[in-house]
């Protein structure tokens, strides 16, 4: 069976459908309103390998904030639903992606406790509609609602189009590698026995 999940989300700012398929193929349908943070989430599904259908409505005419984050809560929600037990699952995942000049590190642990290390400089306000500042927004908000240890940091990188996009694409190849499942796990992978 297809691990998938279906979160709804609505407030005085923002309105937020999304569904996600952890064992897709990679097919999206991505609108937010902000055309950058599209073409970002449009790279987290084709290069995880997730199938997802997001929907955003937020108060644009304030700023890009409360979507974005906002978005990053709902995924995170969607991603956490969508591994149920985590029974089989290898747990932890990283990934050190090229982009051009940019190297990007990205590593998780599907522990169940929240932690988000960020180390990434970038040196414009902008890139195309979205605020450079709030990737770093929405990973908190993915790490906390998703009960995920999340650590990303920049090795190398000039073009901030650059850095922003090998950050999400990082994040997915290393999520694709968490979720998977490993043939000699029974349960889960924690002598807690729990996650």
């Amino acid at each position: 069976m297809a691990r998938t999940a279906t979160i709804n989300r609505e407030t005085k700012e923002t309105k937020i459908t999304c569904t996600l398929n952890l064992d897709g193929t990679g097919k999206f349908n991505i609108e937010t309103g902000i055309g950058f943070f599209d073409h970002m989430l449009c790279g987290f599904a084709k290069h995880g390998f997730f199938d997802m259908d997001l929907k955003a409505v937020g108060d644009l005419q304030v700023d890009s904030h409360h979507t974005v984050e906002d978005v990053g809560i709902v995924l995170g929600q969607a991603i956490k639903e969508a591994l149920g037990d985590k029974a089989g699952i290898t747990r932890y995942g990283s990934f050190i992606l090229p982009m051009d000049e940019t190297l990007m590190l990205c590593a998780l642990d599907l522990s169940g406790r929240p932690y988000f290390c960020y180390d990434v400089t970038t040196t414009v306000d902008r890139v195309g509609e979205m605020d450079a500042e709030l990737a770093k927004e929405f990973f908190y908000a993915v790490s906390y609602s998703a009960g995920m240890n999340l650590h990303i940091k920049m090795l190398a990188g000039e073009n901030n189009h650059h850095i922003l996009e090998a950050m999400f694409k990082a994040f997915a190849k290393a999520l694709d590698m968490a979720t998977k499942y490993d043939s000699r796990l029974e349960g889960v992978l924690s002598t807690k026995g729990t996650i």
